[in-house]
């Protein structure tokens, strides 16, 4: 069991990929014809909306679908993000703010599907006594600094005429966040699923705010080095078709997807079941409409500069990022209906 996102500092990212240069080879570099069989290797770590990619590993749908995965499980979130900023894995699964934070950065990156969006399982969870978020003035929170759910934490503060210097921030791990707040150490966490079954097993504790609160907040991604993109166009598309199939067969094997699931997030079939609402699988046509411009939060391009707006404003990111390249539907489009 990990935690999903905690970039790290910016300096330290660009330190990463001064020192990997031009010498940081990812899998498929070594080949260079389009689909040739040459080995991809895509990370992913604990999300809900990412472990259909587990689905498609043990049922063979990536040989199916002709492309070469190693399919890498990262048990610590922040270590995939930087995995695919320094070009030492070819795609990852990872949000749309921490995508932005590493091109921020100075990575290369191409967004070229759209997982989910999350409707829920991000959550603020708090101690008995505490009944909102203004109520967290003056409290110690736990929340991993620089992931996704300190984000919602921000944007929650900011609703609640708050911000982070109301609270006592505890910068921990997702994972350390969650247990800490069920041994009782802190008086609320900002955390996502599976680790909020964790902090909700606290007698009394409950969600004061979740990411249903802020509609397109959190996309969820597969995204790409932009060599990958342009080197083996014809893998990617095997990515994102092998992607799609798999959600067909988890819809036809509901049982059997949850059980590998929940196995790999490391949690019941019951408590998987309990993240559906949680975190909405993005159809094709949802994917096509979210990469479409557009100047609501459903647009990618409207929810990117929404988001790279707070987290230059609060300190999460310290340039702008350029969109250049970012947002590529080509795949999707031609992904079989």
């Amino acid at each position: 069991m990990i935690s999903r996102p905690r970039p790290r500092l910016l300096t330290v990212l660009l330190t990463v990929l001064t020192l990997a240069g031009v010498t940081a080879l990812s899998g498929c570099s070594d080949s260079s014809a389009s689909g040739s069989g040459s080995k991809i290797t895509i990370g992913f770590s604990a999300w809900p909306g990412w472990f259909p990619w587990q689905v498609a590993q043990e049922q063979g749908l990536f040989a199916k679908n002709g492309v070469n995965v190693d399919l890498k499980y990262f048990d610590n979130y922040t270590d995939s993000i930087n995995a695919l900023a320094s070009g030492a894995i070819d795609a990852n699964s990872q949000t749309l703010n921490d995508t932005l934070s590493s091109v921020s950065g100075g990575a290369k990156l191409s967004i070229v599907l759209v997982n989910d969006n999350s409707t829920g399982n991000d959550k603020i969870i708090a101690r008995d006594g505490i009944t909102s978020v203004a109520d967290l003035k003056g409290k110690k929170v736990a929340v991993e600094q620089g992931a996704v759910d300190h984000y919602l934490l921000l944007l929650a503060l900011q609703a609640a005429k708050l911000t982070e210097k109301d609270i006592e921030l505890v910068n921990l791990p997702t994972d350390a966040a969650a247990a800490a707040f069920k041994s009782g150490q802190v008086d609320a966490v900002a955390a996502f699923a599976p680790f909020t079954s964790t902090a909700l097993e606290r007698p009394g504790s409950r969600a004061i705010s979740t990411s249903a609160e802020f509609p397109g907040a959190i996309p969820d991604h597969l995204v790409t080095s932009q060599k990958l993109v342009k080197d083996h166009p014809k893998d990617v598309q095997a990515l994102v078709n092998t992607w799609f199939e798999t959600l067909t067969w988890i819809k036809n094997n509901k049982d059997a997807a949850v059980s590998i699931m929940a196995k790999r997030g490391g949690v019941s079939d019951a408590d998987y079941k309990s993240y559906d609402a949680g975190t909405t699988i993005f159809t094709r046509q949802q994917n096509i409409d979210a990469f479409t411009p557009g100047v609501t939060a459903q647009h990618l391009d409207f929810q990117a500069n929404k988001i790279i707006d707070f987290i230059v404003s609060t300190g999460l990111a310290q340039q702008r990022p350029s969109l250049d390249g970012l947002f590529d539907d080509q795949f999707v489009k031609a992904t079989p209906q």
